[in-house]
């Protein structure tokens, strides 16, 4: 059941993709209007309510994409790590994160990189790709909102229960 459930999320991710980002487009901005795509009718409802509203940017989905083949099925209390990882994978940080916690991102992503909290409480609401910071007890959670629900260090159809902190996109 586990591997075809990976499967799924694999060949639906990998369906949804779009081709490779070249040399001449990573050394643009992350968010390049030019490439960045409105969702067709026929999809907005397997990305949520609010889908139309946004632009989406092939390298935040990357991202999420890579933290997905990468997830484990259960939780390895790595999740930082995981996605500090997919996100240089991507390139959309030029460096490593180095904060130790998973709640210290936010603080991190927006001060070094340029991440944006957007006005948005609810992560079932959350862009496809978008950064999900906890706090709560201990180091907290971070995770990326994907089109089948979230990921880290593990996959999930349900965002965490811990207390959400922010949502996070990169901006032009």
């Amino acid at each position: 059941m586990y591997l075809k459930t990976r499967l799924f999320l694999f060949l639906c991710v990998a369906a949804l993709s779009t081709p490779a980002v070249d040399a001449a487009d990573r050394a643009e901005s992350l968010y390049n209007p030019k490439t960045a795509q409105k969702l067709d009718v026929s999809k907005l409802s397997f990305f949520g309510p609010k889908a139309g509203k946004f632009r989406y940017d092939q390298r935040m989905i990357h991202a999420s994409e890579i933290a997905a083949a990468r997830a484990h099925r259960h939780s390895t209390s790595r999740c930082w790590g995981y996605v500090k990882d997919a996100l240089v994978a991507s390139q959309i940080v030029p460096t490593r994160p180095k904060s130790e916690f998973a709640k210290e991102a936010a603080a991190e992503l927006t001060t070094t990189y340029g991440f944006k909290m957007i006005r948005e409480n609810n992560p079932y609401n959350a862009p496809i790709g978008s950064v999900l910071v906890y706090g709560g007890r201990g180091a907290g959670h971070v995770e990326f909102r994907t089109p089948f629900g979230f990921v880290s260090d593990f996959v999930s159809i349900k965002p965490s229960p811990r207390p959400l902190i922010g949502i996070y996109v990169k901006p032009a």
